[in-house]
């Protein structure tokens, strides 16, 4: 099983386009997208037409949170949601907060920060009190419902395995987190496939959406 990955999307659209390319190419299995469709320079009607017209599994970020609410619009780029098609608001209002997947690897839950808070940071640097401190990630861990996490909000691509000693928690439960990076064009964009038959995750530049490249492969912990 193959699964393309999309992190922080930001109205990219043309860099959107390229990884559902590369996605075909690569003959992934099913596509899932972290959130934050919204609030960037592209055409964010387009995001949403592309990402429904492939079927993608998705989650609402908290830049579409907001457009939705209304709320937070005075950041740079950011849309109004009077300006967008009405079946691009029906998409985005459709999304959940968080999605289970099922995989060859076990439960997969798709998220946009950690869990169900879409403003949780993970960042790979974190260790010691930031991890015993994230309580979203601690509940995860503790739960033990799911082997692997996708989630983005940090637009930092990420492989990395946690375990409840991590966390200073009882037992030995683990999970893995993998952020796919951004679309957008300010964040080292880049796309990603999960190879669960491999156990890799591999990555793909889009700083040129016309002639991407791909990247490093990181093999899951």
């Amino acid at each position: 099983m193959k699964l393309g990955l999309i992190g922080d999307i930001h109205a990219e659209d043309e860099r959107l386009a390229t990884a559902l390319r590369i996605f075909a190419e690569h003959g992934t299995d099913a596509i899932l997208f972290v959130g934050d469709v919204a609030d960037g320079v592209g055409d964010l009607d387009r995001c949403c037409t592309l990402l429904a017209d492939a079927g993608a599994l998705g989650v609402r970020g908290n830049h579409d949170r907001w457009l939705l609410g209304d709320t937070v619009r005075s950041l740079p780029n950011a849309h109004v949601r009077e300006d967008l098609a009405p079946q691009s608001i029906a998409f985005l209002e459709a999304l959940p907060p968080v999605r289970d997947v099922e995989t060859p690897l076990g439960r997969l839950l798709l998220c946009h920060g950690v869990g169900h808070s879409d403003m949780q940071r993970l960042w790979s640097r974190d260790e010691g009190y930031a991890l015993e401190t994230n309580d979203e990630l601690g509940l995860l861990v503790q739960a033990n419902h799911h082997a692997i996490i996708v989630g983005g909000h940090t637009h930092e691509r990420m492989v990395r395995r946690y375990r409840a000693a991590d966390l200073r928690l009882a037992g030995d439960a683990t999970l893995v987190f993998v952020n796919p990076g951004a679309l957008k064009r300010d964040a080292t964009p880049c796309c990603a496939v999960l190879d669960c038959s491999a156990r890799t995750v591999a990555f793909v530049e889009l700083e040129d959406p016309k002639a991407p490249q791909p990247s490093e492969t990181l093999p899951l912990p």
